[in-house]
């Protein structure tokens, strides 16, 4: 028998509910989760069919893994240690076809029609933000999502990630004078960490 589940309760409960059994629990806390983490995701691999795909995979591995959750760290802070991981292994998976990979429009030789006049001048700025996110490197782009997206303290970030705290420290400073860099137009390669 499963019982309702209401909003306040906390998420170490709704796993102790759900290692007893209850399907209920575990969708609530699908439910609470699944927003953050999909944008996490999508933010990640820069692909919503992806994106998808992964959340999918993160909550198949929390399903199968939540009765080893010791409730060391808060619940959200788990999930997003299995997202990035799902994410790090997805790009990796992908990094030898994307390496390989031309832009579609220039392989058929299609010229890009132009913007429309007036053109709203915030979404160009969010498309090369989000373009230029895409472009870091994995570790400065996790680290860079978890701290200044997400908004994870760095000792969050660094557990989530398994590294040290300086290390995220310093992938999210180079984050950000990549994304400076890029938005300003000047190559990746004259970026140097001060």
């Amino acid at each position: 028998m499963t019982v309702a589940v209401r909003a306040d309760i906390p998420d170490l409960e709704l796993v102790d509910r759900h290692r007893q059994g209850d399907l209920r629990a575990f969708e609530e806390l699908y439910t609470r989760h699944a927003g953050r983490l999909y944008g996490l995701a999508w933010r990640m691999v820069g692909n919503a069919a992806d994106a998808e795909d992964l959340l999918q995979d993160i909550f198949l591995q929390a399903h199968r893994k939540l009765d080893g959750f010791r409730g060391h760290s808060a619940l959200a802070t788990w999930l997003y240690r299995l997202a990035m991981n799902a994410c790090l292994d997805h790009l990796r998976s992908k990094r030898g076809r994307m390496n390989q990979a031309t832009d579609s429009l220039d392989a058929d030789g299609r010229m890009t029609p132009a913007a429309p006049a007036g053109a709203v001048e915030l979404t160009v700025r969010r498309v090369d933000l989000e373009r230029a996110i895409g472009q870091l490197p994995e570790g400065c782009r996790a680290a860079f999502l978890l701290h200044d997206v997400e908004g994870f303290e760095h000792r969050e970030v660094a557990d989530m990630l398994g590294i040290a705290e300086g290390t995220s420290k310093s992938q999210v400073h180079k984050a950000r004078l990549r994304l400076r860099a890029a938005l300003r137009g000047v190559p990746a390669r004259d970026v140097r960490a001060t």
